[in-house]
């Protein structure tokens, strides 16, 4: 009996195949790929001629580029989305390298914001990444300290730390120019209106004005905290861009970054991620709605959950040239880890957590027993006896 002789594959398949192996080339040397080089990594069945005739067909087609006549090729951006499209649903990763993100992002802690600050900060080590992270608002929680800066003779900042890491800023206007004594007192009968321990003593005037600031600035927190309408984001890992030769000079690194001037734009490419329920990537022109400057760059994105209701997602940024199969992997291995931690320490601190609401009429009927709990930080003792 005849021998069967193996069936081609399809033309158009054969070129994507050549693409692929380019772009795997290329991400793994960051170098221009001749069809030389092409041809002894994985293509030897074909001639160098063949090769080069693919290679005319995907520069005519906008998949790759050729600086000068006789150098190899690069692919462009709307490669590396064909690419990255192709194996979003086949990431790689070793089961090494899987069990050592779950141990970095394992924890269980009641101080949530602050592990998810530390989180995106490891996240952007796993990576070498640029890392957003949008985060659901957590209840149980209260304002632990508050610090006051002077700003100038009109202003104070105001800097709110509460138990779960969370830290909030507002700036409060005063009459006029404060001393660093009064501004220490006025610290200090802040944080005893909060824990009712150490009442310092003040002045009439003094007492008058920090009641009036403390009023002010606890509506400000209760406002931001009950009526929101994005999720709290976390960013880390600016630095890591600096690794990529594609971010050398001052100008294309200001141009990555340009996609983090906007952090509503951010929370709303993160919640398009959320309410899709998977993973999902921007190569290139794909960032032009959120930043026209961000089009060198790539973002891959996936939804993170807790007790299993998806109530946030993650973000990584870097340039077009990056190992896509394995970052889809990282990206999976982490989302499984982070889930399981928060998901214990919901549990284990008897926490709840609630996602942003669009109108604050339904946080009305919903959320009263905040305000309600809030009551005590909001009215003066009633046992002092100076005027205010």
């Amino acid at each position: 009996m005849k021998a069967m002789t193996p069936r081609k594959p399809p033309k158009d398949q054969r070129e994507r195949s050549i693409l692929f192996g380019l772009i795997e080339l290329y991400l793994q040397t960051g170098k221009p790929v001749g069809s030389n080089t092409l041809k002894e990594n994985g293509f030897s069945s074909l001639s160098s001629a063949t090769i080069r005739n693919y290679f005319m067909r995907l520069e005519e087609e906008g998949l790759v580029r050729q600086q000068h006549s006789s150098g190899g090729r690069t692919p462009t951006a709307a490669a590396f989305k064909l690419y990255a499209l192709a194996h979003i649903d086949k990431p790689t990763l070793s089961s090494e390298e899987g069990k050592t993100i779950a141990k970095i992002l394992k924890k269980e802690t009641r101080e949530v914001a602050t592990y998810l600050l530390q989180a995106a900060e490891k996240i952007s080590d796993i990576t070498e990444c640029a890392v957003f992270l949008s985060a659901p608002r957590f209840d149980q929680d209260f304002i632990l300290e508050i610090k006051l800066v002077y700003i100038d003779q009109s202003r104070l900042l105001c800097v709110l730390v509460t138990d779960f890491g969370l830290i909030r800023t507002e700036v409060l206007l005063t009459e006029k120019k404060l001393s660093t004594f009064t501004l220490k007192r006025l610290e200090t009968y802040f944080n005893w209106k909060l824990t009712g321990i150490d009442k310092p003593f003040l002045e009439v005037e003094e007492e008058a004005l920090g009641a009036k600031l403390y009023k002010e600035l606890m509506l400000r927190h209760i406002v931001n905290y009950t009526n929101f309408t994005s999720e709290d984001l976390f960013q880390a890992g600016f630095s890591k861009l600096l690794n990529y030769p594609d971010f050398n000079d001052a100008a294309a690194l200001a141009s990555g970054l340009s996609l983090f001037e906007n952090k509503q734009m951010l929370k709303t490419l993160l919640s398009s991620v959320n309410e899709s329920g998977t993973m999902t990537c921007w190569i290139g022109d794909d960032l032009t709605p959120f930043s026209e400057k961000a089009a060198s760059c790539s973002v891959l994105a996936i939804p993170y959950r807790i007790n299993q209701t998806l109530c946030g997602a993650l973000g990584i940024l870097g340039p077009t040239r990056i190992p896509y199969r394995r970052q889809f992997g990282r990206l999976l291995a982490i989302r499984e880890a982070l889930s399981e931690s928060l998901t214990k320490s919901v549990y284990k601190f008897k926490l709840s957590f609630r996602s942003p609401k669009s109108s604050s009429v339904e946080f009305q009927h919903t959320h009263t027993g905040f305000l309600e709990e809030s009551q005590a930080i909001l009215l003066e003792d009633q046992s002092l006896k100076e005027p205010l």
